[in-house]
């Protein structure tokens, strides 16, 4: 299991993409494995929503 030190990185590197993406639109030129991370942090996030209503 990653520590809380490593578990808050990957939270920040996450944010980082998503505002990279964002600003240039290039989802699909980010490496595979931050694509994958955004894909399960949006599916975490829909799960969550989904619970609570």
């Amino acid at each position: 299991m990653a520590t809380e030190k490593q578990r808050a990185a990957a939270r920040k590197n996450i944010t980082k993409a998503i505002a990279a993406s964002k600003k240039k639109k290039t989802i699909a030129h980010l490496p595979k494995k931050t694509r994958t991370a955004l894909g399960k942090q949006a599916n975490k996030v829909k799960r969550e929503k989904a619970a609570k209503s």
